[in-house]
């Protein structure tokens, strides 16, 4: 067996199950194929901490009970909750819901009583027994919160309100207006001490309330470069909030990917955060413990659908952090452990242990014993810090002498090299390699320059009539430098003043981009396509009568005119004017 680890900054991660760890299958699967499944070695070196500890598509939430024997998920495809015992390391069973699960709560020290919010704007009582009641409410909530003093449970949602459901009265309470201007709230949180609320709004703004008087208290501004403050839609401005226990310690997570942490007695930041990716931040934990050091310290776990990062809350220095091969949709802690699970859009739901955050939990105590035993050892392939080359190449570097030594290793039809030597190779036996490459560049950008010109081309691509076209388009072409010979004049006469000089300029780029009219128009217009195409329109000049209107033609061939005309009939038709 292998566990797979990341080690960053001196803190080993290593993750027990997931995606990227082993293959799993169904019992009746094993069982019918225990045969074949004797030989294979990547399903005997699996590793199943938690049986059944997957989806069949992909999971939303996961937490853990507050006495720590259970876990709860909800996932889909078809929408339905999980519950894992962890005494027993297995699913103990899975119930199925009509919509799929947007937010839940454990309500008990135990998983026997939990609410569920769906996308269907409905809110789900569960019980052991089942599902005990279901409610609705007007928009299409986002989060949840629940005050345990009072049996209140808050629910944000897409509108300007927070409804408010009493569960030891079993109805709905006014809900609380957050103003005509706010579009919808995205996170919730109530302070574990004192029982303040504090709501994570789209226009990037967060609000406090006191729960006794249900009065706004004060609206903290969130001073994001990224976002302009405004309805910036669906899932943008704060997108995550947690208190810390102490009561006095918020950390604030944006849709840009950034993370604030606030003490509550200054409205200015403690410390700001980038997650990396410029992702929404979905999670955020603190993590209070002495992290295998003397002292206390303090770290936040904040987290993307990219990444999972810890780093201390003081500095913000980078503590470790791990990223799965799937986009993370929710993490939870197991308190008092360096144990992590992680809801993803994989089958397998993620778990990740940590030794340097805290000990195993107590269910799976034998995990610290064998991390180091079963921890997969670094493998570096053949092809690090190589390169590879033919012979022809080793040649050209001068270092055909070094064949047959260990220097050059030979591998199929060519050598591997080591890229130090390689790289010093090249630089001495061609020091002009870069001037080189810088004049091929220059090179290639004036060809480009040269192709985008528009030019004449003295080659024309006809079938019939090639004399009549060659002549069509020297006309053409001395027509046009004309044009532009007369445009120059009447730019230099007109220069004197700087009016008369733009219009000069005016004048030179009309005359400049003026069309070629004339016998160039003809062979670019469709209508006189066919007679430089069909054999049916070629002029036989061997014929009397084109020779006497062009009695001073002479053919390619250099032949003589067979026959002229009077002196007189040649002044009343010139090279320019002739009649095909």
């Amino acid at each position: 067996m292998v566990l797979k680890s990341t080690s960053s900054t001196n803190h080993t991660v290593y993750q027990i199950s997931g995606s990227n760890t082993s293959r799993s299958l169904p019992d009746w699967v094993a069982r019918k194929r225990r045969r074949d499944l004797k030989n294979d070695s990547e399903y005997a070196s699996r590793i199943e901490l938690i049986q059944d500890f997957e989806f069949s598509e992909a999971s939303n939430k996961i937490k853990v009970s507050a006495d720590g024997n259970y876990a709860m998920a909800t996932g889909t495809y078809k929408p339905q909750i999980h519950v894992y015992d962890f005494a027993e390391l297995s699913l103990k069973f899975a119930r199925h819901t009509d919509a799929e699960n947007v937010d839940f709560i454990i309500l008990s020290d135990d998983w026997t009583k939990s609410v569920h919010l769906q996308n269907d704007r409905s809110i789900e009582l569960h019980a052991q027994g089942g599902i005990h009641t279901r409610t609705r409410i007007p928009k299409f909530g986002r989060a949840m919160a629940y005050r345990y003093s009072n049996c209140d449970l808050y629910v944000g949602a897409s509108g300007n309100e927070i409804y408010r459901l009493n569960l030891d009265q079993g109805r709905f309470l006014s809900p609380m207006d957050l103003g005509t201007e706010i579009t919808g709230c995205n996170c919730l949180d109530i302070n574990p001490a004192h029982g303040l609320l504090a709501f994570g709004l789209e226009n990037n703004t967060v609000q406090f309330w006191d729960p006794r008087s249900r009065t706004k208290l004060i609206q903290m501004d969130m001073d994001n470069d990224d976002d302009d403050g405004g309805n910036l839609g669906t899932g943008a401005g704060i997108t995550a909030l947690k208190f810390r226990s102490d009561g006095l310690s918020l950390a604030v997570g944006t849709s840009a990917g950034q993370t604030v942490l606030y003490d509550l007695r200054s409205p200015n930041p403690l410390l700001r955060k980038e997650q990396g990716y410029g992702l929404p931040v979905n999670k955020l934990i603190w993590i209070e413990g002495d992290g295998g050091g003397s002292e206390s310290t303090v770290r936040v776990l904040s987290s993307d659908k990219r990444i999972a990062k810890i780093w201390d809350a003081e500095g913000g220095k980078p503590y470790t952090a791990f990223e799965p091969s799937v986009d993370i949709n929710d993490v939870t802690h197991i308190p008092d452990t360096g144990m992590f699970f992680l809801a993803n859009e994989g089958m397998p739901m993620h778990t990740y242990f940590i030794p340097s955050l805290g000990p195993a939990p107590s269910w799976c105590s034998f995990i610290e014993n064998v991390t180091e035993e079963l921890e997969e050892a670094p493998v570096t392939t053949v092809y690090d810090n190589y390169k590879f080359v033919t012979r022809k190449e080793l040649a050209a570097l001068g270092l055909g002498h070094l064949l047959g030594t260990n220097v050059v290793r030979s591998y199929m039809h060519g050598y591997f090299l080591d890229i130090r030597l390689y790289e010093q190779a090249k630089l001495i036996s061609n020091p002009f390699a870069y001037q080189e490459h810088r004049e091929r560049e220059i090179r290639k950008k004036i060809d480009k320059e040269r192709e985008s010109r528009i030019r004449t081309s003295s080659k024309l691509s006809v079938k019939v009539n090639k004399g009549l076209a060659e002549k069509l388009a020297s006309a053409a072409e001395k027509k046009t430098m004309r044009a532009a010979r007369e445009a120059r004049i009447m730019a230099k006469a007109k220069a004197t003043t700087e009016v008369h000089e733009m219009d000069s300029d005016a004048d030179v780029n009309g005359g400049a981009a003026a069309p070629a009219s004339g016998g160039q128009t003809s062979l670019l217009d469709d209508r006189f396509k066919t007679v430089f195409e069909d054999p049916e329109f070629e002029v036989d000049e061997n014929t009397v009568e084109f020779q006497q209107l062009n009695p001073t033609r002479s053919s390619k061939t250099g032949e003589a005119v067979s026959r002229a005309r009077p002196d007189s009939d040649e002044e009343d038709f010139d090279d320019d004017n002739n009649d095909y």
